[in-house]
Order: C-alpha cells, then structure tokens, then sequence
C-alpha cells in the first residue's frame, strides 16, 4: 500500500469537543465530517429553543469546523440532515436557506427515532478537499466541482440533484417522486422503491455516467418488515449492465429503518457514484477509466445483495455491519458491547482483507436500537480506534435487521487508489 496519501484529522476550539472523535478527516480531495448537535461550544449545552434555533447551530458548529481547515460551505457537497420529527423540516429550512441561499449541495433528510442529548436536530456534511492530502500530486490544487441538475428526476430549490467533485459524484437521496407530477407515486412499497431508482438512474443518465458505477447505496425505509419487496425490486436494477451481471457486481449498501421520511415515503434511496473521468484540473492521464475493486472477506458475513467493500479511486466503502458471527452466521446473543465488538471486527476483517488496516478510517456510523447503549457501544469503540480519529455519526433507530442491538457501516481511506484499465 503507497504511503503517499496521509489521513489527516482535525479539531477546532470553535466547535464541541468530541473525545472519541475528529472534527473533520480529510483523505484525497474530501473532508468528512462527524455529525454536529445543537450544542452551543461556549457552554456546552444544547441551545435553547425549537428546531429553528437548533438548526441553525448545527449549521453554525458545521460552519466553523470547515472554516477552522481553510474552507467554506461553498465546498459541501453532500449534507444530511437528521431530524426527530419529520415535521420539523420547515423550521430547518429557515435555518439552511440563511446559510445556502445560492447553491445548494446534494442532500439526505430523515427523521430517525432518537438523536444524542435528546437534540431535535443533528446534522453532518461531505466536503471537498481541492488541495487533496497527496503530496506533490499533479492533480492536487483547486478542483472543480460540477451541480447537475435534469427535469428527468424531482427538482428543488433546496438541493442539487448530483454534486460531483474528484472522482466522486454524490446523489440527493431519492423520494419516490414522480417528477411529471411532482407527486409521490401511487402504489405500495415496490411502486415506490422502482420509482426511486429510477430517478437515481435518470440523474446519471443526464451526467453520462451508467447505473453500474454506483459505489455505495443506502436504503432507507419506515418499516423494515417491507425489505423484501425493497430487495425484489432493487435485485431488478442490481446489476445493470451484461458487464456487471457477468462478475456480480452489488455496491456496498446499508439499510435504515427511520421514523420518518419527507412527504411521509414508504422508502428513500441515497447513492455514491463513482466519476471515473474526475474533474479538471485534473490531467486526463491521472484520471481516466479507473476501475471499480469489489471485495468480500471470508471471515465476515456475505450478503447476497451488497460487496462488503467497494473501493473506487481513494476511498473504500463498506457495507453495513451487524453483528453476526460468521462462523456461526447469527447474531451475538451479548449485550450491545459485545454486538459492537462483532460488528467492528467483521469491519476490521473486510478492511484487512484488502489490505489496509483501521487506521485507514475516515468515517464511522453508528446505529442503535437504544441510544442509552451509546456508553457500552463505545467501550468497545474505543479498542478499535483508541485515538479517537475517524469522524463519526451515532443516531437511535427504532429497529434494526435481525433485531439486533447496534449496526455499524465506515469509509476507508484507499491510499493506493484503483488502478486505470489497460
């Protein structure tokens, strides 16, 4: 593995402190985040307030994090919004209009069960990373970021369609919105899951990039009862082309049973998309027809719907882990300590499979069943990463696939990227 390319983790004062986490870590051209509450840093507390108020200082904390390395909010590129109660989305769009008032970055917003601290409000963002963290790098300077939008998938003032920056492109989570009518879809869960798809594809088919270049999806659903119908219509899009049935190629993926979605959708589909052809300045020879490295690891769990690890360029991305032992295939019958060990070792395994290790990690999501176990889940957390580096995301879900404790998914650095075709 080339030890050219360095993650760097940093901190500011001007935003709350995180012991088991970095502010930001930037690898290649992206600064990832962790996920910002409502906490006012000269107190330490939740602000006073509604949603409004919180948003604003998930915005504000964001603000001064990205500030804090030299860049702005015109450098996010993906923002995700979590919110307790779905209706709350007007009061926080008081908030972000303020703050994106031009452009405006693709975007994911769900409500979820629980939040950290009781906040109604938690935010994170994607950011680009123009200078890259490769030194000497001929690509390495300001790149530029390219927003598409087509009348072929649902428009918004609020976000763009497809914001892609380097060799990524970050999709607006889909809604099962019929864009000639504006209107969600009539018909039940697979009507509505088909339909989402479908705009993720009509998006890149106006950017000229094929369905199979998708990296990473995350499925997310108000009743994960309703999986299976997701998983019957997701197998027919999954693969697309006679190249990618011909190896069985599946991105990454990870699903998320949430309290709610916007317009009250059965299902939303959020995707990360490969950009093999970058974006300038980048040199054509530096960045043309890279290729998409899909893995699985025998000693980790295999799921017949994703690739554990699906690396493009310089990131890795893995699907979501629970914690199933895979010698046995079930569950660990513990407590959720011991469930968030299993899911991080089955992670540790998938990343160690290809070669790179756990201080590769850019970013770390946490799903929990109960948010009280948040205490137990970092126990074992920080046995895995003892620096406390990787940004990170905790929320509470009201269930998850097995009926297990704790889920966790990650993005890896992938120092030596994906090599060109020949």
């Amino acid at each position: 593995m080339s030890g050219d390319n360095a993650v760097l983790a940093r901190n500011t004062d001007a935003a709350p402190a995180c012991p088991l986490c970095s502010h930001t870590v930037a690898f290649s051209h992206y600064n990832n985040l962790s996920a910002q509450l409502p906490i006012d840093p000269a107190t330490g507390q939740i602000v006073p307030g509604g949603a409004r108020e919180q948003a604003a200082q998930c915005l504000a904390n964001l603000k001064a994090v990205i500030e804090s390395i030299g860049h702005g909010l015109g450098d996010v590129v993906r923002l995700t919004v979590f919110v307790k109660d779905i209706m709350d989305m007007d009061a926080v769009d008081e908030a972000y209009r303020e703050l994106f008032a031009s452009y405006v970055p693709a975007r994911t917003t769900v409500a979820v069960a629980d939040l950290p601290l009781g906040a109604l409000v938690q935010m994170e963002a994607l950011v680009s990373n123009g200078e890259g963290t490769i030194p000497g790098a001929p690509q390495a300077g300001d790149l530029v970021k390219y927003v598409n939008n087509t009348p072929n998938a649902p428009l918004s003032a609020l976000f763009s369609q497809s914001v892609a920056f380097s060799h990524y492109n970050n999709i607006t989570a889909q809604l099962p919105i019929d864009p000639a009518t504006g209107q969600i879809v009539p018909g039940g869960i697979e009507e509505q899951t088909a339909q989402c798809l479908r705009n993720i594809k009509a998006i890149l088919t106006s950017i000229d990039v094929p369905f199979d270049d998708i990296v990473k999806t995350t499925v997310f659903v108000r009743d994960l009862n309703d999986m299976d119908a997701v998983n019957g219509v997701y197998k027919r899009f999954f693969p697309d082309s006679g190249i990618a049935r011909a190896v069985g190629y599946l991105p990454a993926r990870t699903v998320v049973q949430v309290a709610d979605l916007p317009l009250h959708a059965l299902v939303q589909v959020e995707a990360v998309v490969s950009h093999g052809d970058g974006t300038p300045p980048q040199a054509v020879e530096d960045r043309h027809g890279l290729i998409i490295e899909a893995s699985n690891a025998a000693d980790a769990p295999v799921c017949p719907l994703s690739s554990q690890s699906v690396a493009f360029s310089h990131y890795n991305n893995i699907t979501a882990q629970l914690p199933i032992d895979p010698k046995a295939g079930k569950i660990v019958a513990d407590g959720a300590r011991e469930q968030a060990e299993q899911c991080l070792s089955n992670i540790k395994a998938i990343i160690e499979s290809v070669g790179h290790s756990l201080a590769d990690a850019v970013k770390v999501n946490i799903y929990l069943r109960d948010l009280a176990d948040l205490d137990a889940v970092d126990e074992a957390y920080r046995a895995f990463f003892p620096e406390g580096t990787p940004a990170r995301r905790a929320v509470g879900v009201s269930a998850l696939p097995l009926d297990a404790k704790v889920q966790i998914d990650a993005i890896f650095g992938n120092a030596e990227g994906t090599p060109p075709v020949a």
